[in-house]
């Protein structure tokens, strides 16, 4: 069976699927993009990372680096769909391109290696999925390698991420062996020559038809409990048809109440195609997707993906090429045309879009419009930032952005050239302004030039990015973590007057405070208003918060940052005529100043969560050195030959761990880590 691509069109809403690409590093999501890309007819070679010739894999630093760093967006055809891909990162520094590119999609493919079944970094794709409330299909990939098994990893899956895994496939052969799929919703075997030719369809092998009934009953068995249309049939004929079964597992993979499993092996081109028809089966189109919402002026409003209505779209992305500066942008509703003059509603500002691109990653053809469902590029823009709202001049909205990351872990950086300070300060200010989880201030104790971002790689990209692309010959120092201070015992009463006379209006704020934390391990700041008798009016509360929110800026211990707080306003007085917003802000700020003066605080400092895979003769190694480094051993599961080490580390620990891990174990040993809040400092 080979299905030749079909010719590009303009297929109606229905017939889009806006789909990311997600998985932990490795995983094969680079390949699987690729494979696609080369099934539907879009590419006409088969790029390899390895080789560094992939599509999505397209900027300097990727191929570098063998690991997609910049989330790619591509387009291609299949069965009369369009298929919109976002190849995203799989490492931790650079989540927040998988944060906002799930922001704006529809459905994803979760890709898992074979062998390892779900790994850290899946479990935080996971997460952000399901809080996004993207639908999900899997793929187990790389089930040709040697401890590959696709059970395992289902019931990873479903122990692990809590979600309800049914596998759709049985695998035809195991490890070297592996050739094929049995797919239990058509009853059919679909296997693939050693060359990696077109897919050929078969009959179910005479070994494997027992185990594929078995299968296909109680796939038949976990949907009907799930669905009410497929159990009604499962009752009245005790079994359920494949179109039945077909659209009861798309209801539940866009309600989330169930995830199908697929497998294959996208390095030898194997189960790439039967992948391509679940996206298109199973996940969601624009139009099967709610209303996206916004508000205007305090009022809330509705947009759905119609061609007709005002045009809204959101912005994602923004990268700088030879082509110009690129605007990637999601269209919700309505239609952009281009030469369009369009409201960018979060600057409050009109922008004229000059051009409309389809993107395949790094290449770009010019449309003359776009409607709801697509995902475009558009040139002309110049205040447009990721997370910004361009909408219709006549029907303003605002959509909720996507939340930027804060960053955790920052260098110092300065230009070899005093020539070149201006040079960097407009390259640092380009970079923040692509990336949201990177940013720019300047020490002002130290005056350097301070860049934060996730992550040790996150910045030594973003550094490599300032030398390549602006010519800017940069050095950095140390890196540095953000501490933060919290109150660990509070007080009560405390009592702070201000006056002040100057010959003009005065100024006069009595209040009194209660200060204490919050609930452990919170972040946050917490205002209440518990005055009675009307002893302080209610309109100065917002002061009084917004003069607390000030002192929270500098701590008493070192001038950081105060979360996990609770301020409560108990009591206070006014003056009849020199009371005012301006004088209880005040008053709140240095109240607050002095009261934490007073609380017994604590250091707080960032610790990560890293997991550490190594072989079995370098464990003694790698926990040496993580109780060097004050960390925390969380769990160890050994496996044939390694060994899995997760341990709870202060970020201000692990700069250089890389370099310092490749040396204990020869080079043999891989890690990862994830931020995991904050911990008091020894």
């Amino acid at each position: 069976m080979h299905r030749q691509p079909v010719r590009p069109t303009r297929p109606r809403i229905a017939g889009v699927r806006n789909v990311g690409i997600l998985a932990h590093v490795d995983a094969g999501k680079t390949t699987v993009t690729e494979r696609i890309l080369y099934a539907t007819g879009a590419t006409h070679r088969r790029g390899e990372v390895h080789d560094g010739t992939t599509v999505t894999d397209f900027d300097p630093q990727e191929r570098d680096r063998g690991i997609t760093i910049f989330a790619a967006a591509v387009s291609c055809e299949w069965e009369g769909h369009r298929v919109n891909l976002i190849d995203t990162p799989g490492h931790v520094d650079f989540a927040d391109e998988v944060e906002r590119a799930l922001r704006v999609l529809d459905g994803a493919v979760a890709v898992f290696d074979g062998v390892a079944g779900v790994e850290p970094q899946t479990e935080s794709v996971w997460r952000r999925a399901v809080r996004h409330g993207v639908p999900r299909v899997a793929f187990v990939n790389k089930l040709d390698r040697p401890g590959a098994g696709l059970d395992a990893v289902v019931e990873s899956i479903r122990v692990r991420l809590g979600a309800n895994a049914l596998a759709v496939q049985l695998p035809i052969g195991r490890e070297d062996g592996f050739t094929g799929v049995v797919d239990l919703v058509l009853m059919r075997a679909l296997s693939w020559p050693d060359g990696g030719g077109p897919v050929e369809e078969h009959p179910v092998p005479g070994a494997l038809r027992e185990e594929a009934r078995e299968r296909r009953t109680r796939l038949e068995e976990a949907v009907a409990e799930l669905h009410p249309g497929a159990l009604e049939e499962y009752c009245a004929t005790g079994t359920v048809s494949a179109p039945a079964l077909t659209a009861a597992l798309r209801e539940l993979t866009i309600s989330g109440e169930a995830v199908p499993v697929l497998c294959g092996s996208a390095y030898r081109n194997r189960g790439i195609e039967p992948l391509l028809d679940a996206v298109v089966s199973y996940l969601p189109s624009p139009r099967d997707v709610p209303a996206v919402r916004g508000e205007w002026d305090g009022a809330e409003q509705e947009r759905g993906a119609d061609p007709a209505e005002p045009f809204a779209g959101l912005v994602f992305k923004v990268t700088t090429t030879a082509t110009g500066r690129l605007t990637y942008l999601r269209v919700y509703s309505g239609t952009l045309r281009k030469g369009e003059t369009v409201l960018n509603g979060t600057a409050g500002r009109a922008e004229r879009v000059a051009r409309i691109l389809r993107v395949q990653a790094d290449r770009h053809t010019e449309t003359d419009r776009a409607v709801a469902g697509d995902i475009v590029a558009v040139v002309g823009p110049r205040s447009a930032r990721p997370g910004v709202t361009l909408c219709a001049p006549g029907a303003p909205l605002l959509l909720e952005p996507p939340a930027p990351a804060e960053p955790v872990i920052s260098v110092a950086v300065e230009p070899r050239a005093n020539a070149d300070s201006g040079r960097l300060a407009a390259a640092l200010a380009r970079l923040a302004e692509e990336d949201p989880s990177l940013s720019v201030r300047t020490d002002r104790e130290t005056g350097q030039t301070l860049l934060s971002g996730m992550g040790e790689l996150h910045l030594e990209v973003a550094m490599e990015k300032i030398r390549r692309e602006y010519g800017v010959a940069v050095t950095a120092g140390r890196p540095t973590v953000a501490y933060r201070e919290t109150v660990v015992r509070g007080v009560t009463g405390f009592a702070y007057r201000h006056v002040k006379q100057d010959g003009g209006a005065g100024q006069f704020a009595h209040v009194v405070l209660d200060v204490e934390p919050l609930f452990p391990g919170s972040s946050g700041f917490e205002f209440r208003w518990a005055v009675t008798g009307g002893r302080v009016p209610a309109e100065y509360a917002r002061a009084v918060e917004a003069g607390c929110r000030d002192a929270l800026g500098e701590g008493p211990l070192g001038g950081h940052p105060v979360v996990g707080v609770r301020v409560t306003l108990t009591d206070g007085a006014t003056h009849v005529r020199d009371s005012s917003d301006l004088a209880f802000r005040t008053a709140g700020h240095l109240a607050l100043r002095e009261a934490l003066r007073a609380c017994a605080m604590v250091l707080l400092e960032p610790v990560a969560e890293a997991t550490i895979t190594a072989p079995a003769d370098a464990t003694g190694a790698v926990l040496a050195d993580l109780g060097a480094r004050r960390g925390q051993i969380t769990g160890t599961v050994t496996r044939p030959g390694t060994v899995v080490v997760t341990a709870t580390v202060p970020l201000s620990e692990m700069s250089g761990y890389a370099t310092d891990l490749r040396g204990r174990t020869q080079g043999r040993a891989t890690f990862t880590t994830r931020p995991a809040g904050l911990a008091p400092v020894p």
